[in-house]
């Protein structure tokens, strides 16, 4: 799946991600994936979707993607659709289902308040409620062109007080169990490749 990798590369690149960002959610995402499962087959899923998760981007226009000013309502709408769109790609493949179901639900939030469905708690699937978790913990810790990452214990502390709202309190506690290694990769700005075999 050099390919996929290669894909997520790429869309990181369109959005000037700083660094690898998809990758980096994707493997920091299996260190939580892996407190609930140790299907190999599953594992990848999870991968695969994590890494693609924003896939659905490569059908907004960069005049939206990239705007550097508040979107209009309109402009959020279509921005909205993301979701919508990467499922639809990854879900022609049958083995990435579960991938795809990742890409569909990674905007929702535990409270219902997300998109593109309004899902609340446990309506949300497991693996995209602990994905949210991570992606969260990427965007706070990374530098962007207009501030700075914040630390670690900052971005720690607003998790924590998001959970039972944004987060799945599941979820949270799985980040909780797991920050020695988090805080670690986070640090070194980790995105190796995640020892398990990641076949489709």
């Amino acid at each position: 799946m050099a390919l996929a990798e290669a894909l997520a590369a790429a869309l990181d690149a369109r959005e000037h991600e700083t660094g690898l960002h998809s990758k980096r959610v994707a493997c920091h995402t299996l260190v939580l994936a892996r407190r609930f499962s140790d299907d190999s087959q599953l594992l990848s899923q999870v991968y695969w979707g994590a890494l693609l998760h924003d896939l659905g981007k490569i059908g907004i226009a960069d005049a939206i993607l990239l705007k550097q000013g508040a979107l209009t309502d309109a402009e959020w709408r279509i921005m909205r659709t993301h979701p919508v769109i990467g499922h639809r790609i990854l879900s022609a493949a049958p083995f990435m289902a579960l991938a795809a179901e990742i890409a569909l639900c990674h905007e929702e939030r535990f409270d219902g308040s997300g998109y593109p469905r309004g899902l609340r708690g446990e309506a949300i699937p497991m693996w995209a409620r602990l994905f949210a978790v991570i992606d969260t913990l990427d965007a706070m810790t990374s530098d962007r062109p207009y501030r700075k990452g914040m630390s670690f214990d900052t971005a720690q502390a607003e998790i924590r007080r998001m959970a039972g709202s944004q987060f799945d309190p599941v979820a949270v506690a799985a980040f909780m169990a797991e920050e020695p290694t988090l805080r670690e990769m986070v640090a070194l700005k980790c995105g190796d490749a995640p020892p398990i075999p990641l076949s489709a």
